[in-house]
């Protein structure tokens, strides 16, 4: 006999179908021809799209260094403060061989085909051969299948923009010039040397 009471058995609700949209392929709406190389699958390779990490893995492990160097072109009263340390930024010297040192640990981040390097040793040496001049030399140390020669450079780089923008306030005319490889030692190729 009912009791009056309400049912307590559970309702199964009414379910709503809300399909989600179809899923948009990632190369709709670009151009053509970015669009088919999206498309065509990675072992298919063309003259354009010929970009690769070399393969290393059979080259011998050996003792790689490199010697990069920069100059940096400013008025000689800009050299002067520098040399003070009588920047607005402070120590101008001391911060660029922090970013040399840096930058060297970290070109395969910067240069985009560079192999990581487990670097054993970076060394930056600032000099002020004469008036409106500074020098950056680099150094840097490996043992690895591939050399460092793109580490000194970069580490050069990066310590001569340091200095730039340290000093950019009060003379915004300086120029970074002559970043190039003096030496490097190792590997199959044998050694190198710059002879002018």
């Amino acid at each position: 006999m009912p009791s009056g009471r309400p049912s307590t058995a559970l309702q199964t609700p009414h379910t709503v179908s809300n399909p989600k949209p179809p899923a948009v392929p990632h190369h709709a709406g670009r151009p053509a021809a970015l669009r088919d190389a999206m498309i065509r699958p990675m072992s298919e390779t063309s003259p354009s799209h010929g970009i690769r990490m070399i393969d290393v893995g059979g080259k011998p492990v050996t003792t790689r260094t490199a010697r990069g160097s920069a100059r940096l072109v400013a008025r000689p009263e800009t050299i002067q403060k520098l040399r003070a340390g009588e920047l607005e930024k402070g120590d101008a010297v001391a911060a660029a061989r922090i970013a040399g040192i840096m930058a060297a640990k970290r070109t395969s981040d910067i240069v985009p085909l560079c192999h990581p390097l487990p670097l054993e040793a970076v060394e930056v040496a600032i000099a002020f051969p004469e008036p409106g001049i500074v020098t950056i030399d680099t150094v840097v140390r490996a043992t690895a299948r591939t050399g460092v020669e793109m580490e000194a450079l970069v580490a050069a780089s990066a310590a001569a923009l340091t200095i730039y923008d340290m000093c950019k306030s009060i003379d915004p005319d300086m120029v970074v010039e002559q970043v190039r490889l003096e030496e490097k030692t190792g590997g199959v190729r044998g050694d190198y040397t710059r002879r002018v």
